[in-house]
């Protein structure tokens, strides 16, 4: 019998107001949005939601120039991530890049049938985007 996963792993699309958070079922087949919380209620949200639910892994979305340059919002994410690390050291955490989520969650919006006034809610776009970044990096394990 195959060991099969029991923990979720959760993904993070942060911004300098809002954070985006998407995660998985507990056996990692499915990434789902999750929500879209104040930037300075991250920390906490985030400890309340790992009370509750086994996250095996946290994958946070590194901020990148489409030229491969960090962006201005790296530091924020690195300064989180620190922080996390230093107080929750069970739970390992990742950068995936995260280059072009915005734009690949604005299509799905589209493809998806939203109307302009629902794809303008930006508190969607930054979930959509943490799902995108949870979906890539688990597709990303599935590689060879």
């Amino acid at each position: 019998m195959l060991n099969k996963p029991v923990a979720r792993i959760l993904s993070i699309d942060y911004g300098k107001k809002r954070t985006g958070l998407a995660v998985t079922d507990p056996l990692q087949l499915i990434a789902g949005g999750l929500a879209t919380v104040a930037t300075s209620e991250l920390y906490e949200y985030l400890q309340q939601y790992v009370s509750r639910e086994p996250v095996e892994r946290i994958v946070v979305g590194e901020p990148r120039q489409s030229n491969g340059e960090p962006s201005e919002n790296l530091q924020r994410v690195q300064q989180f991530v620190n922080r996390w690390r230093k107080q929750m050291p069970q739970i390992p955490v990742e950068y995936y890049d995260e280059r072009f989520t915005s734009v690949l969650a604005h299509r799905a919006m589209i493809d998806g049938g939203l109307k302009k006034k629902a794809r303008q809610d930006k508190a969607l776009v930054d979930e959509i985007s943490a799902t995108i970044i949870l979906e890539d990096y688990m597709r990303s394990r599935m590689r060879p």
